[in-house]
């Protein structure tokens, strides 16, 4: 699979092989923290209060009192990522999506999710989830989804029910100035990771658009708290034929429009901010850290056919 466009050596999204080193701005560092001490930083930026009921965020491997000095950020944990992570010599892996989100029975290395588990356990590697505690919180996901865009006047769409009213899932705002929809969608091609999906669009080419809904990830259960907000248009992820369909016949005057990207595309954004983030707690604790984005490309799709044309 081509790797997806991860580099951030300019300070802009796109590219690969991004690190900062959390101690640059510490005069004596205490030296590396303990998982649990990274635990608690976590939990400051994404409280697992913030989680849906149905979520599993949290610490899925890893001893609290291992020392770590090498944390990488990773959309997925899979395979791949986490080899990435021995290899660099990551004591702690982080990652948008659930390991083990539903229930198992076995972790015997017979089986992906069991090999997993074995290889971050035998290489001494901690792996934690921040999930929807991550799209939820001031700065999450969505957030970064839309600063990226260029939004203004940013809300959630729907808000937590343990959160401060700024935080919940999705998130609207509006635009600086009115684009058409074909000027909107090329600007949510130039920021996301390039993918084999592309972006797909639905609604009229020329239309306007100004007020923007949108939520990183699968967000086809938001149809209504859209209409709701007013969007012209909605950028999510995973829209699947039945309710994108229905979304467009209970459309008024055409309006939301609807953008699909990539699950992977989507929440890609979040990982160089949030790595920022960890990495000013853990400064501002006196702590050396390496923090880095994964270059794994783990969007599941390698190529796709078009009909071609404008």
């Amino acid at each position: 699979m081509e790797a997806a466009n991860t580099d951030l050596s300019d300070g802009s999204a796109g590219g690969k092989n991004t690190e900062s080193t959390a101690a640059g701005g510490a005069e004596t560092p205490s030296g590396p923290p303990t998982l649990g001490m990274i635990l608690l930083a976590v939990e400051e930026l994404w409280p697992e209060s913030l989680a849906e009921e149905w979520d599993e965020v949290g610490l899925v491997a890893g001893h609290p009192s291992a020392p770590v000095s090498r944390i990488l950020f990773a959309v997925d944990p899979t395979l791949e990522v986490i080899e990435e992570a021995v290899e660099w010599g990551a004591g702690l892996l982080i990652t948008h999506h659930p390991l083990l989100l539903k229930g198992v029975t076995s972790v015997a290395a017979t089986t992906a999710k069991g090999r997993a588990v074995h290889r971050l356990i035998e290489s001494g590697t901690g792996l934690l989830t921040v999930h929807t505690n991550g799209d939820s919180a001031v700065g999450g996901v969505s957030d970064v989804l839309a600063d990226a865009l260029g939004l203004q006047n940013v809300a959630p769409l729907t808000q937590a029910a343990a959160g401060l009213p700024e935080e919940g899932i999705g998130r609207v705002g509006d635009l600086e100035e009115v684009l058409t929809l074909g000027d909107f969608a090329a600007r949510v091609f130039g920021i996301l990771p390039a993918v084999a999906g592309g972006v797909r669009v639905s609604g009229d080419r020329d239309g306007l658009v100004r007020r923007v809904a949108v939520c990183g990830g699968a967000g086809d259960s938001l149809f209504g708290e859209v209409r709701a907000s007013n969007a012209d248009v909605y950028l999510t992820a995973d829209l699947r034929h039945h309710p994108a369909s229905e979304a467009r016949e209970a459309a008024v005057n055409d309006r939301p429009y609807l953008i699909d990207v990539s699950h992977f595309a989507s929440e890609w954004l979040w990982l160089p901010a949030a790595a920022e983030a960890l990495g000013n707690v853990l400064t501002d604790q006196g702590h050396d850290v390496q923090i880095r984005v994964s270059t794994t490309n783990s969007d599941p799709w390698d190529f796709i056919l078009t009909p071609g044309g404008d």
